[in-house]
């Protein structure tokens, strides 16, 4: 008799991106984003504007999703939905729609760690079945706007984190340097173009002492902030004149620090299996570097569309959620924080 596949409907909606995805037996189907313009005005995600755009939202994305797939909502097998860490706002429309769809269909429920989504997004298999995972066990550097982390990956589920930011994370830095040289919202992929125009060796700035594998970035945020302050005094067009060299600087000081712990949890751990993950994996500077690292190492980079916030990598744990059997309750409450 031949096995019903799995097909998991995936929700994530952790801070302004509203998504919902469809995996079949692991393979991607559909992967619908919907932004939120809302937050430009502001230079940067409103919490409040962002819960009220998801409930706007989350549905024609679903119903985009499971047209795109070519399936029926009564296809689905269950529902993966982010439950933290993210904006609580956000958390709970997504949460909200996930156990009202699986109470209404009488599907299982399962939550996932936001953090995990970006890990295992790798594990993602394409529908002409393209795929190119990490064999266990690997490293993965995961790096957004709230997380930066190099974490041990031993099984889908058993995870270590070896080092991790100590105060800001590497997306934090990127955004509010460029919010210092009055770049437009978002500013970090806006800083990452500029970069790509500029000498990176041109300004030099200090590396953090930390101890471990541990990450700090809010000393460089003062360290350009007192730069610029000093540079402006001399020439109030030092920016705008030389904008290109400040952002290739900057980038690669942060893709620097990021790239020497990562090294010494190479060096420490012996594994040669590297990854990258979360939004900040899309830097072009840090994806370049990293890919040089392919003489001695097998290192996997994941597609853009699977390195910022999507419903994919939601699924896709869903999917190894659901062979285990890992379902939960309608009880359960969406967190603002949650470790790896």
């Amino acid at each position: 008799m031949q096995q019903s596949p799995i097909i998991i409907l995936g929700i994530e909606s952790s801070c302004d991106d509203t998504s919902a995805a469809i995996l079949k037996d692991g393979k991607i189907l559909a992967n619908i984003v919907a932004n939120q313009d809302v937050h430009e005005a502001y230079g940067g995600v409103v919490p409040e504007l962002a819960s009220r755009a998801h409930q706007q939202n989350i549905i024609p994305t679903v119903d985009k999703a499971i047209k795109k797939a070519g399936i029926s909502k009564e296809d689905i097998s269950a529902i993966a939905f982010t439950n933290g860490p993210g904006l609580l706002g956000s958390l709970l429309v997504g949460s909200s729609f996930s156990k009202a769809f699986a109470l209404a269909m009488k599907i299982p429920l399962i939550e996932v760690n936001h953090m995990h989504g970006h890990i295992l997004a790798h594990f993602i298999e394409e529908i002409d079945g393209t795929k190119n995972h990490p064999d266990f066990p690997f490293l993965c550097l995961t790096v957004s706007g709230g997380h930066t982390q190099i974490v041990k990956i031993t099984d889908h589920f058993k995870m270590e984190i070896l080092g991790e930011t100590i105060d800001d994370a590497a997306g934090e830095a990127f955004d509010k340097v460029a919010k210092m040289l009055n770049l437009p919202y978002p500013g970090g992929p806006i800083l990452d173009k500029k970069a790509q125009l500029g000498n990176p060796n041109r300004f030099k700035f200090t590396h953090p002492k930390v101890p471990g594998l541990n990450y700090s970035f809010s000393g460089l945020k003062t360290s350009v902030l007192y730069f610029l302050k000093k540079e402006l005094q001399k020439d109030e067009n030092f920016i705008i004149d030389n904008i290109n060299d400040i952002c290739a600087s900057v980038q690669k000081t942060i893709v620097d620090i990021l790239l020497i712990e990562l090294k010494k949890a190479i060096k420490e751990t012996g594994i040669k299996e590297i990854a990258i993950a979360g939004g900040v994996s899309a830097n072009s500077e840090l994806r370049k570097r990293l890919a040089s690292f392919n003489k001695d190492y097998n290192v996997y980079i994941p597609k853009f569309e699977y390195c910022t916030d999507n419903a994919a990598m939601i699924a896709i744990t869903g999917h190894y959620k659901f062979l285990q059997q890992d379902f939960t309750h309608q009880s359960i409450a969406p967190s603002a924080r949650m470790k790896v």
